[in-house]
């Protein structure tokens, strides 16, 4: 790289000392001050750091809707809510954690942390990624205010045929759901290429594929993941819509079409979506525990493999969601082998991550706290889904209960608690301060008990035969017990929430000064200050080992050679990470915001009239225009 610097003099780094190079540095990539820089800015950390506040404050909406259910079911025939509101109050809750939170978190985390990891200045088609928040933000509130209108669907997150179809859902309710899905599918698409690229072209030099951190490597995996899954659901919400509001019959078996294709359709993105949101828990997981082990992680190679076959696997298991529809014998019992088989990259990554700590010598800090919870709720859902891949128990307790405590085991054993992990090990690189370590064990204990209790007994009341969306029960029924158990500990668990929002809020104000690296870690983020300038690093370093901090303990080795005078990346090959050329990284531009907005008028314009998709078309069109003309590039000027 710094062959090419001397052909440009003081424009490129190699002359100007550490405050002087990060001054001229800041003033390049910073953001613009005010309410225009606000919207413009295509800097990854700011827009990465909208992505978690904004996926936390769906997380807590989701959660209310939860409570108000828990509350309801609390005792036999309550009147808290009626059954109109409640079937809103449970499509609400599971479309905001699924496709609100439980995806957008992941991406979310890694829009910030992988550019740091990987030791780049900014993430590949950053105007995209702002486009991406804004169209992410526009679904989201879109479907909060449906339902604040009282137009929020009612149909399930999975909104099944043929009752969302026309016959049986008239209104727009159903229509806010599929346009919601588009939204949100339609982020996630962008989101999953810019990481992807960002991975494979923008490594730092010397950070060959066996360098990359694991965390990074989960990361890029789940954007492969999400590129090949989240069409299938699109394709479903748009047929869907096309049905209610065209007069088409793709679902409709009475003109030929058929209602088992959605399902299909459907479960394809659905299921693989489970390892979407886990896939991200297991790179938190995978970070914090050789941090705090203090020592390498256990079984790299072993790690990476395992998350490519789940990868793969992930994609052949959507059909035990269908074990009781009529399948062939054959083909069920395909699905139950597969089922089983993802089992095995899953339990070999707990193996590493628990032999690392048993190898290590582990700091029993908050964040490792959240991963060692992670262990236990994570594992006893994997276990009740080996045995919901069975066909014959599957069958007795399909639409029990006993489904909604597996799922959540899964979801938030596998996402949230190591994602409060995460939460707690990155708020110093994020903000400059330190989360409280009381409040953050308050915040664990209470977020574990309260877990087990609301949900374990959910197990039971499923084997009782307690169906799943139902609004009420009769006393007799024998439920009222372990569902006044189940309220107690959703409020034991919610209160958790309130805590890890006081920490933060307090932390924020008062919490201790981090510095740069408060963990002694061992990877690239750390190298740089907390929170990062807005070019993350003064010099791109050069890579050594998948532990640069700790194997250059006396300072990393850079490289020189990029422009200070306008925004200026370095690409890499994508196996060795060696450096290829310089590439122009985009300034901020209001464009990316305008073309959000003209595609969600368009979008949910569309619910009152497909004539909306013709007229939208010109704004959109306008939009993409004005962000991609051809402008003069900065080194065209030096």
């Amino acid at each position: 790289m710094s062959d090419g610097a001397s052909a440009t003099g003081d424009l490129r780094d190699t002359s100007l000392d550490g405050p002087t190079l990060n001054v001229r540095l800041s003033r390049v990539w910073g953001t613009p001050r005010g309410l225009l820089g606000a919207l413009t800015t295509v800097d990854h950390k700011i827009i990465g750091r909208r992505y978690i506040v904004t996926a936390f404050l769906f997380l807590f909406l989701g959660g209310i809707t939860a409570l108000v259910m828990r509350l309801q079911l609390a005792q036999p025939e309550s009147g808290l809510v009626g059954p109109d509101t409640y079937n809103q109050l449970f499509t609400m809750h599971g479309s905001t954690m699924m496709f609100l939170f439980g995806v957008p978190i992941g991406e979310a985390m890694a829009v910030y942390l992988v550019p740091l990891m990987v030791g780049t200045r900014n993430i590949a088609f950053p105007r995209l990624n702002a486009f991406s928040y804004w169209v992410y933000l526009s679904g989201g509130l879109f479907l909060w205010i449906s339902f604040l209108l009282n137009i929020g669907p009612d149909v399930g997150w999975f909104a099944y045929v043929p009752l969302s179809g026309p016959e049986y859902s008239p209104g727009k309710r159903a229509d806010v759901w599929a346009q919601m899905i588009t939204f949100t599918e339609l982020s996630g698409l962008a989101v999953a290429i810019e990481i992807i690229v960002t991975v494979l072209k923008q490594r730092a030099p010397g950070m060959t594929l066996d360098r990359v951190p694991l965390f990074v490597w989960a990361l890029f995996v789940n954007s492969f993941i999400i590129i090949f899954a989240l069409p299938a659901v699109m394709i479903a919400s748009t047929f869907l819509i096309l049905d209610r509001l065209v007069g088409t019959h793709l679902f409709n078996p009475a003109e030929g079409g058929d209602a088992l294709l959605y399902q299909h359709l459907f479960w394809f993105f659905g299921h693989p979506e489970v390892y979407i949101i886990f896939l991200p828990g297991t790179a938190f997981v995978s970070a914090i525990i050789p941090t705090f082990a203090r020592r390498e992680i256990f079984g790299y190679l072993a790690l990476v493999l395992s998350l490519i076959a789940t990868g793969f696997l992930s994609f052949g298991l959507w059909v035990h969601h269908m074990f009781v529809t009529g399948l062939p014998q054959l083909g069920a019992a395909f699905f139950t082998a597969s089922s089983m088989l993802i089992a095995i990259p899953n339990g070999l990554q707990i193996f590493c991550w628990i032999a690392t700590l048993w190898d290590g010598r582990p700091v029993w800090r908050t964040p490792l706290l959240f991963v060692a919870g992670f262990f236990f709720i994570f594992v006893a859902g994997g276990l009740s889904g080996i045995m919901l891949a069975s066909v014959p128990i599957d069958t007795q307790v399909h639409d029990t209960y006993f489904v909604v405590a597996h799922f959540h085991y899964v979801l938030i054993g596998g996402n949230v608690f190591p994602l409060l992990g995460a939460i707690y090990y990155w708020f110093p690189k994020f903000t400059g301060r330190l989360l409280s370590e009381r409040l953050g064990r308050w915040n664990f204990w209470l977020a574990f008990i309260g877990f087990n209790v609301a949900f374990f007994p959910m197990h039971i009341s499923g084997l009782m035969g307690m169906p799943r969306r139902v609004y009420t029960y009769g006393p007799e029924m024998g439920w009222g017990d372990l569902q006044l158990l189940s309220t107690a500990g959703a409020l034991l668990l919610f209160a958790s929430f309130v805590l890890f929002v006081w920490n933060v809020a307090a932390s924020l104000r008062r919490g201790d000064v981090a510095g740069p690296n408060p963990w002694n870690a061992g990877t690239l983020e750390w190298a740089t200050a907390s929170p990062p300038p807005p070019h993350n690093f003064n010099r791109i370093p050069l890579v050594t080992h998948r532990e640069p901090l700790w194997a250059e303990r006396g300072g990393l080795p850079v490289v020189t050679g990029l422009s200070v005078s306008h925004r200026e990346l370095m690409v890499s090959s994508v196996a060795e990470a060696e450096p290829q050329l310089r590439e122009t990284s985009p300034a901020p531009s209001i464009w990316p915001l305008v073309a959000a907005i003209a595609v969600g008028a368009t979008f949910i314009g569309s619910i009152f009239t497909p004539y909306a998709v013709l007229w939208g078309a010109l704004p959109v069109a306008a939009a993409l225009t004005g962000w991609f003309w051809p402008k003069a590039m900065p080194e065209d000027e030096e």
